[in-house]
């Protein structure tokens, strides 16, 4: 350290003498120019001739000012600097210093109370929203991290118990087929949960671009639901669709299954045996709504204003059948292709959620 402070010290010097010589030659060439013509013109006014002693000792004075003049414009100068450059600045690097090493809580204050803002004042408030973003960002890697790791250990923790329990002598057929389906249902939530990461993951960093292409909406909506077929019978739930002919729509039709394969997944997965889900395609103005709603146990208030966060579960009773991801992507689809999502539900009775994307209106190209 006294090394390092020695080092600063003959810098500071350094920039102390250079400043010095900068003012010096300043000083002494404006001063001659004007003494030179000061003299030159009280010569041709008076048309007095001017001595040498009279002229050499002048020059003398002249340079013995210009020394002082310049020794006094440098320490002038150094205080303002010491004040007016040195300790923002100070201030700056100790801020960096502390983000550089983790602590994103760090704010610089107003650096001149003057009521208007100089140069640092503008970096020091671009810091702060730097700090202020970096905070966000860390907390929310924090807090995925933290998240991810839970989601991890859960069907992780299932494979390994019912792993064991499979190696136990003399175990009934029933219960090693039983126990073999729980480490299948494990590894396929395990094996959705990465899939879901991957997605979400590029679509944040925007590593999917949409591939707009005209096609018809409800025929789309008609196909994913279909698809949940088996899930529904096995409920014995009943499905009731109103969808309107020939809606089309210019979007990314594989992004678009993401979020009515999300939507109908979760209608079908938190109604109850003997429920109800419905599925409506209409069209207002020029866009095409969207609305999946069930008669499953609804969603409180508190939890619909956080319901599209990633790892978000309302219902955590329901928590081993999600990983608390679908709706995260479901609302950066949306974002993507220039939509809007809402839910409206309630508590007992089941929710629904409402889906608007602009349409392509008959003959537009």
């Amino acid at each position: 350290m006294n090394g390092k402070g020695k080092h600063k010290r003959s810098v500071r010097w350094l920039f102390a003498l250079r400043r010095y010589f900068s003012f010096f030659l300043l000083m002494a060439f404006v001063i001659t120019c004007c003494m030179v013509l000061f003299l030159n013109m009280m010569s041709r006014t008076t048309g007095l001739v001017l001595s040498h002693d009279y002229v050499e000792k002048a020059a003398k004075v002249t340079f013995l000012n210009v020394i002082l003049l310049s020794l006094l414009c440098t320490v002038v100068d150094g205080i303002r600097r010491r004040f007016m450059v040195d300790r923002p600045v100070r201030k700056i690097v100790k801020a960096a210093d502390q983000i550089t090493k983790g602590d994103f809580s760090v704010r610089i204050p107003p650096l001149h109370g003057l009521g208007s803002m100089s140069g640092f004042d503008v970096i020091a408030d671009y810091f702060n929203q730097m700090a202020q973003e970096l905070s966000g960002t860390e907390t929310l890697r924090t807090d995925f991290i933290a998240n991810v790791s839970h989601e991890l250990k859960t069907p992780l923790a299932v494979i390994q118990n019912y792993g064991t329990m499979l190696q136990q002598p003399d175990l009934p057929e029933e219960k090693r087929l039983e126990y073999a389906k729980c480490i299948t249902n494990a590894s396929r939530r395990l094996a959705d949960l990465i899939t879901n990461i991957l997605k979400l993951n590029k679509l944040e960093n925007q590593q999917i671009y949409p591939k707009v292409e005209p096609y018809d909406l409800g025929e789309q909506l008609c196909e994913c639901l279909l698809a949940f077929e088996n899930a529904w019978e096995e409920k014995d739930l009943e499905i009731e669709t109103d969808v309107e002919d020939d809606v089309q729509v210019d979007a990314d039709a594989e992004l678009l299954s993401l979020v009515w394969n999300n939507l109908f997944s979760n209608a079908v997965k938190f109604t109850q045996p003997h429920g109800k889900v419905t599925l409506s395609l209409k069209t207002e103005g020029e866009f095409a709504v969207v609305q999946v709603t069930d008669t499953g146990c609804g969603i409180p208030p508190e939890v619909g204003a956080h319901i599209f966060e990633k790892f978000y579960q309302g219902d955590t009773s329901h928590a081993a059948q999600g990983n608390g991801l679908g709706l995260a992507l479901v609302k950066r689809v949306i974002d993507i292709v220039g939509g809007d999502i809402s839910v409206s539900s309630e508590v007992g009775k089941g929710s629904t959620f409402t889906v608007k994307i602009r349409r392509k209106r008959d003959g537009e190209v």
